[in-house]
């Protein structure tokens, strides 16, 4: 990962976004999305800045350099996007099944997963990290989420 935290996030080689089910409610949009965001940190550290301190020396942890992207698509989208990216190399594919949504018991939710064609997931949202210009061809023109 080519680490550059003095550009612009434009500027950036590296692209994150997520994509989040427009019909969604607010509470579960946001849930998956702060959900996959602790999964894309735990398998890409370095996404992760170096942390700072204010001028009245209060530390503030490190965000994510290369930024992110929220946008929105409808479910028939997401599950189409979701199987072109985990066809792309270098594309980091974190997803966030309905089914994880619904259960409250983790290891129910692997179980329910296990026995569910892959052809017949839902998802409420997903998160790709990759090259910015593979990450671009992937989302094209999705609006950001309002």
């Amino acid at each position: 990962m080519d680490v550059r935290t003095d550009l612009s996030t434009r500027q950036a080689k590296l692209k994150w976004v997520i994509v989040v089910d427009e019909a969604l409610p607010a509470g579960r949009l946001v849930n998956a999305a702060a959900c996959m965001a602790a999964s894309v940190g735990k398998e890409l550290p370095d996404l992760v800045g170096r942390g700072g301190e204010d001028a009245s020396g209060a530390v503030h942890p490190g965000l994510p350099w290369a930024g992110c992207s929220v946008l929105a698509a409808d479910a028939g989208t997401l599950r189409e996007l979701r199987g072109k990216a985990a066809a792309k190399d270098g594309v980091l594919v974190v997803d966030m099944p309905e089914a994880a949504q619904t259960s409250r018991v983790y290891d129910q939710y692997l179980d329910q997963l296990a026995g569910t064609k892959g052809e017949d997931v839902a998802y409420s949202a997903i998160s790709l990290v990759g090259p910015r210009n593979a990450v671009d061809r992937l989302v094209g023109r999705l609006p950001l989420l309002r």
